[in-house]
């Protein structure tokens, strides 16, 4: 697949180009292709859509341009799954190097550094192909709202600075002849852009054309001025002077003219070059966007003033590393002076004071400490005066305030400012920092072959990437661990990432003399408020990737508004990252530092109270939750104790499903660490308000997971309640990953402690469970008479008995070829849905009853009943069972002749099912597509795709699916090999008589015609 945005928006795939759709659909499309592989919310693309006042059928809308574009892509011949539905909103599942403009910017960026290297032809070659790659205006024809509108200004901008670069690429070459009809065609589209006038100057005058480069200075001083009112700038007039100079040998490339002041005297004398960088490591890696970016910056800004950048990050993420690469890069272009100081914010030292550091740095600039006046006022005066007489690189490292910076700032151009420092620095009005990630896995594996050996990383490279993996990215903890590898030859990467496994000595591992990770992260810790280290320390015990204020606060006791101020006085420290409003994360190895702090710190008892009152605030934020999925049911399930502090959860006020979609991960985790803690209440409890979430929504392992942890806590406490409920739910996952015989146990197991304990009430529920257990195992009969049973039960008058009773019971009949008694029960269930307004229900009743009029071959109306569940899962995110939906939808579309659009919901039903595990679902899709391709005369395929059936319905097992896959096989050996078909079908009627199934009428039909035929 190739996306093209450069002069308009196509998509070409193998098959043909993409249909767009309507004007909306693009912009949909657009927003999608700009940030791919990135979840784009609904909320952004109706923001997008309808930027004033979206109409009330925005969401719906949305959903339709989303549910069309799917269809287009399917159509297309693009693979499954290429356009995801995911949360809140929907990702395009591209690579981005397949989309021209991510290309674009990789040549652009490449070929800027190919430039500054001197690299011309390597720079001429990259910057070409990014010019040629634009055909037009970006997303051209594409109605944009403002994240496009910004976009595609950003992309013109790229656009001029690349056409600019390659100019210049050229002049520099020897190619002038080229770059000036670029140069007059760019500026004839952006007349004012005085980059543009500077270069084409510079082109002509190195070409000696003389008078036509004052003539292009006269046509970009009357555009400006008619346009602007405005003279040009300082780089225009200071090229100007120099082409009328005599004494000038051409404008090049010199850097502008370095301010003189008073102090320099008449023809002041020519500063002496200094240079108190520290030496540059030898190992430097990755960060080549961060550096491009500062380059890139400070190019931008240097004429018109002096460039500050920040860099922050936590301890160990390579700051200091950074700031000394890029003030190496800049030395050329500041050849008057490198200085470095140390401000020692953190480490256990007090922080320098501005005075000294003026102190310091002037003696590096070489005046002498007689010289150097005493107050601090004209400490700042003299180091301005000399910094505006030089053209130098300052690294301030280690900087623990705005406060200490702010005096030490230049205020003239000719000075590049780099600070570094672990804390959001405030108050400095000169742009964001560039806040340092952690590597990305192909750096942390470069950085750990420079420092432990390429040939060592080379031979065991899976080891290599655990060893990167255990240092969490972290260039710091990469540097120890292959410092570590070095002082002992004999150990292998596989033992050292053993030794990093190990949670307890993991830190020991990291070390280097006396420089340890541990010691650099307490550099951060110990200036901490008592408040914020408690909360420090507290974070590690919930197990999760993410942790809210709210579950700060209660896992110390602290009030909401407190544990705000904390979290914030740990992400300004960069201890913790603020992930979205509330919401933070701490880094793998900060997590097993706090952790140890904690252990070594906190009473064990504190730490189990801690984990206690978590899991009690977590328990009721989830029922409040899941009571939007069982209204007046989960609580009376659960019957969880009163909430410890109501305080917190009004803080979190009304969560809805998608709350435990975003704590799904650290719910699952929650279930875990409270059942290995001896929590067992809870963690029975938290398991069963999570089921019905996971089961809409098929994270099957999530339940088999947090079921199987439920049960083990429910026996130890004793709880016959919580024991029935974990054997129940874990069959449901069970019975739709295909383990039939695991469902049937633990439902009986179930039915049997009911029994035991005279539930009632739930004795019928977990019954009506059974016949649908039975159906899968292929005991039809049985299946019918427990659902009937359980409907005819004299206790049953629950509405929730009903909603498990029902549905059970319709599918058995349908499934038996009773059609008529399947529908009745299907309606009668959409009935009790409807009235209850759950929408649960009401989409699988549809589908349901859209499945039995595909059997009785009513198809168009099976369609629509079909398509209607769809939309209604669409519009509440409920995924339950969408791939059978999508299979019935295929096998009427196939019964109409519509097979492209059959095959196309057969193979991404396959998909669905095989993404949630669902195995049984993937064998009926198969079987399904096999029909579909046989009907397409696709034989071999189809073959193949019915072979692929029965080998999974045979694993299952799934009699009914073995036996469709036997008879679909049958049909296709019965023109070539009647002997094989008649096998094959032989096989398949003994399964379906044993079943009692329809479909046995057509095998035995089949065989009688084959009989017939001799």
């Amino acid at each position: 697949m190739k996306i093209h945005v450069l002069g308009g928006l196509v998509v070409q795939l193998s098959s043909g180009t993409l249909q767009l759709g309507t004007p909306k659909q693009r912009t949909v499309l657009a927003m999608l292709v700009t940030h791919p592989g990135q979840l784009v919310t609904v909320d952004e693309l109706i923001d997008e859509l309808w930027p004033a006042e979206p109409p009330p059928s925005a969401v719906p809308n949305v959903r339709t341009y989303a549910a069309n574009l799917r269809r287009n892509f399917a159509a297309a011949g693009a693979p499954a799954g290429v356009l995801l539905r995911q949360g809140k909103g929907y990702r395009l599942c591209v690579e981005a190097e397949s989309i021209d403009v991510h290309q674009f910017e990789v040549e652009h960026r490449q070929a800027r550094l190919r430039f500054d290297e001197g690299a011309l032809t390597r720079a001429v070659d990259l910057a070409e192909r990014a010019v040629g790659r634009w055909r037009g205006p970006m997303l051209a024809g594409v109605p944009l709202g403002p994240v496009l509108t910004a976009r595609v200004a950003a992309g013109e901008e790229q656009r001029l600075a690349a056409t600019e670069l390659l100019a210049d690429a050229w002049r520099r070459a020897g190619q002038g002849e080229r770059a000036v009809p670029l140069l007059r065609e760019l500026l004839g589209r952006h007349p004012l852009r005085e980059s543009a006038h500077s270069l084409l100057m510079r082109t002509l005058y190195d070409r000696g054309d003389r008078a036509e480069a004052v003539a292009a200075y006269e046509r970009a001083r009357e555009a400006l001025r008619g346009e602007l009112g405005i003279a040009p700038g300082a780089e225009l007039q200071l090229l100007r002077r120099a082409i009328d100079g005599p004494e000038a040998a051409g404008p090049g490339d010199a850097a502008p003219p370095r301010q003189r002041t008073a102090a320099d005297g008449p023809g002041g004398p020519a500063p002496t070059a200094v240079n108190w960088l520290p030496r540059p490591v030898t190992d430097f890696v990755g960060r080549g966007e961060a550096i491009e970016r500062m380059l890139a910056e400070t190019r931008r800004v240097e004429r018109h003033t002096s460039a500050v950048h920040v860099i922050d990050g936590m301890a160990g993420s390579g700051k200091t590393t950074l700031a000394v690469h890029v003030a190496g890069r800049l030395a050329d272009r500041y050849p008057d002076g490198q200085l470095f100081i140390d401000l020692r914010g953190h480490g256990g030292e007090d922080p320098v004071a501005p005075a000294a550091a003026l102190t310091t740095l002037l003696r590096q600039l070489g005046v002498p400490g007689q010289q150097i006046p005493v107050t601090a006022a004209c400490r700042v005066e003299l180091w301005r005066r000399e910094l505006a007489r030089r053209r130098c690189v300052v690294v301030l490292d280690n900087a623990a305030s705005g406060d200490q910076v702010r005096p030490l700032l230049p205020v003239l151009p000719g000075t590049v400012l780099i600070v570094t420092s672990r804390l959001r620095l405030t108050g400095l009005d000169v742009g964001p920092p560039e806040s340092l990630p952690v590597m990305t896995p192909d750096e942390g594996l470069a950085l750990l072959a420079r420092t432990a050996g390429r040939e060592r990383v080379a031979a065991d490279p899976e080891a290599a990437a655990e060893v990167v993996r255990r240092c969490g990215h972290l260039p710091l903890a990469i540097r120890l661990a292959g410092s570590r590898l070095t002082r002992r030859p004999s150990w292998s990467l596989a033992h050292l990432a053993g030794l990093l496994a190990d949670e307890v000595g993991a830190f020991g591992q990291l070390s280097e003399e006396q420089r340890t990770l541990a010691g650099v992260f307490a550099t951060s810790y110990e200036p901490l408020s008592p408040t914020a280290r408690r909360v420090f320390r507290a974070l590690s015990l919930h197990p999760g990737p993410r942790v809210s204020t709210a579950m700060a606060a209660a896992l110390t006791g602290l009030p909401y508004g407190a544990a705000a101020q904390a979290l914030d006085e740990l992400v300004d420290g960069h201890l913790v990252e603020e992930v979205e409003t509330g919401r933070y994360r701490m880094h793998d190895l900060l997590r097993q530092y706090s952790s140890e702090l904690s252990a070594r710190v906190d009473p064990a008892a504190d730490r189990r109270a801690a984990l206690a009152e978590l899991l009690d605030v977590v328990l009721h934020a989830a029922l409040r939750a899941a009571e939007r999925l069982e209204p007046d049911f989960i609580r009376g399930q659960v019957a969880p104790p009163p909430p410890r502090r109501p305080d917190l959860l009004d803080a979190i006020g009304a969560v809805g499903v998608e709350w435990l979609e975003r704590e799904r991960a650290g719910l699952v985790a929650l279930v875990v660490r409270a059942q290995e803690q001896g929590h067992h209440g809870h963690a029975w409890r938290l398991a069963r308000t999570m089921w019905r979430f996971c089961y809409i929504r098929a994270y099957f392992d999530d339940i088999l997971l947090t079921h199987a942890r439920g049960l083990a806590a429910a026996e130890a406490c004793g709880d016959a309640h919580g024991l029935a409920s974990m054997h129940n739910y874990l069959a449901s996952a069970h019975l739709r990953t295909g383990d039939h015989r695991a469902a049937l146990d633990h439902v009986t197991r179930a039915v049997a402690i009911c029994e035991r304990e005279q539930d009632s009430d739930n004795l019928f529920r977990y019954r009506a469970n059974l016949a649908v257990v039975y159906m899968f195992r292929g005991d039809l009969r049985e299946a019918v008479a427990v659902g009937l049973e359980s409907l005819r039960d004299p206790r049953a008058d629950g509405g929730h008995d009903l909603s498990a009773g029902l549905p059970n019971l319709g599918l058995a009949l349908a499934t038996s070829g009773r059609f008529a008694e399947a529908l009745r029960i299907h309606r009668l269930h959409l009935y009790w849905s409807r009235i209850r307004h759950n929408d649960f229900h009401i989409l699988n009743a549809l589908a349901h009853i859209g499945g039995v009029r595909v059997r009785l071959g009513e198809y168009r109306p099976a369609i629509r009943l079909l398509k209607a569940s769809l939309a209604l899962r669409d519009r509440t995110g409920h995924r339950y069972a969408e791939a059978e939906v999508r299979n019935d939808l295929g096998a009427a579309y196939r019964a109409l002749g519509r097979l492209a659009e059959a095959q196309r919901e057969h193979e991404l039903a396959r998909a669905l099912a095989s993404e949630s595990g669902e195995r049984y679902v993937e064998a009926a899709a198969l079987n399904e597509l096999g029909r579909t391709l046989a009907a397409a005369g696709r034989e071999d395929e189809s073959a193949g795709r019915y072979r692929e059936a029965l080998r999974l319905a045979t694993q299952i097992p799934s009699p009914y699916e073995q036996g469709r896959a036997l008879a679909g096989l049958g049909e296709h050996f019965a023109r070539t090999d009647p002997a094989e078909a008649r096998r094959h079908w032989e096989r398949a009627l003994a399964i379906f008589r044993r079943m009692g199934v329809p479909e046995r009428v057509g095998v035995e039909r089949r065989l009688a015609e084959l009989h017939a035929s001799g």
